[in-house]
């Protein structure tokens, strides 16, 4: 790696803890946030579905857009995008502002999601993947500090916004000062080697891309319901008291982080695609631990899922230009990021509505479930690509 390559990837590691902040300030803001809006607990259900709703729109356009302006460009004006639509939350005094803002925010964040992604995997080596995703966690997890420390020193709510968008704001000037590190692909631009874009229909027709879709709302929806829903089926199926079952649950985040982190060192060793079946495995092993009513298990059983989950979706983006060719990669890669937001957006939701007839102790046959569709796609992906 040369010294520019270097650079810029030190860059993109920016961007990935930037991308992770403002995905985990809502929750810890909105007991605060809901008083002073004056306005029902569960409308952070709203500003979450429009936020997600953007987020999945701008990765259906993202291959668009791309192939038009450039990675560099969009990525920039992406993270100028949701650097100030997190500073209007902070000035916001109506709910009805927020609903606005929600939109450039998610929509900001899809791009730099769906262009980063396939730049790393277009150009850096598997490890990169893996680590850029770990750095990620960094950001969700610095988030909630930053919204806490504010809290804690009485500036409210919206001083962590307004934290967060400043420090958006230094990401954006580094990425303007970076555009000259960043490399064309061949489809980018206005240029002759640009290539022609094609429809939704005709990506779908590509051998493999039916099943990858499949597999990243599957991924997601593990991941996603399982941080969401894990403590409840603790409290209410298992017994456990809140604080443990709280801790536990990050126990889940931290092997999510430091798995990714560790997939980083074997993956050119083991392979995008041995990894995707490992961590299946592991978390197959977690919910059958899950399923046994012995506390002492449910650490171990919570942190194997969290390793499981790991390397999955950062191997799967990363193999993306070799299962599909380059010239459709950002294409497909917007696809499948618009599937994974689905997945996290609606199966949480699905789930909620499932246990109010069933109860939770369910998770880990839901889980189960949804991890088997995984597996059988991911078989026949890897037969239609091979």
């Amino acid at each position: 790696m040369n010294l520019k390559s270097g650079l810029l990837l030190l860059v993109i590691y920016l961007a990935f803890i930037s991308l992770g902040l403002p995905d985990s300030l809502l929750g810890p803001a909105w007991p605060t946030m809901y008083v002073d809006l004056r306005v029902p607990v569960h409308f952070a259900g709203i500003i979450s579905m429009i936020i997600a709703g953007g987020t999945v729109v701008s990765s259906l356009l993202s291959a668009r857009l791309i192939s038009r302006y450039g990675v560099a460009a969009i990525t920039t004006s992406s993270v100028l995008i949701t650097a100030l639509a997190l500073l209007g939350f902070s000035v916001s005094q109506h709910f009805v502002y927020l609903c606005l803002l929600a939109v450039p925010l998610g929509l900001g964040a899809g791009c730099v999601d769906a262009a980063l992604n396939n730049y790393v995997a277009l150009h850096y080596r598997a490890r990169h993947m893996n680590w850029l995703h770990s750095f990620w966690g960094v950001g969700a997890a610095t988030g909630p500090m930053i919204m806490a420390a504010q809290l804690s020193a009485g500036a409210g709510w919206a001083s962590g916004y307004r934290t967060v968008g400043w420090i958006q704001i230094a990401l954006f000037l580094v990425l303007l000062a970076s555009l000259p590190l960043w490399i064309p692909n061949a489809t980018e631009g206005d240029g002759p080697n640009r290539g022609r874009r094609r429809s939704f229909y005709e990506l779908l027709k590509i051998r493999g891309v039916k099943q990858a879709l499949i597999i990243f709302f599957c991924y997601c929806t593990v991941e996603a319901t399982f941080g969401l829903w894990g403590a409840s089926f603790l409290v209410f199926a298992r017994d456990v008291e809140p604080e443990d079952a709280a801790r536990l649950v990050s126990v889940y985040f931290v092997g999510i982080t430091a798995g990714r982190f560790i997939s980083g060192f074997v993956s050119e060793r083991v392979g995008n695609k041995q990894l995707v079946y490992i961590g299946e495995g592991l978390i197959a092993a977690g919910l059958l631990v899950l399923l046994l009513p012995v506390k002492t298990l449910f650490l171990p059983g919570f942190l194997l899922v969290g390793l499981g989950c790991a390397p999955i979706f950062p191997s799967l983006l990363h193999e993306t230009p070799r299962n599909f060719g380059e010239q459709h990669s950002q294409a497909i890669m917007g696809l499948q990021m618009a599937s994974a937001y689905i997945g996290i957006t609606v199966m949480p939701l699905l789930f909620g509505k499932l246990v109010s007839h069933t109860g939770y102790a369910v998770l880990p046959a839901f889980m189960g479930v949804v991890l088997a569709v995984k597996i059988v796609m991911t078989w026949h992906l890897n037969r239609k690509v091979t």
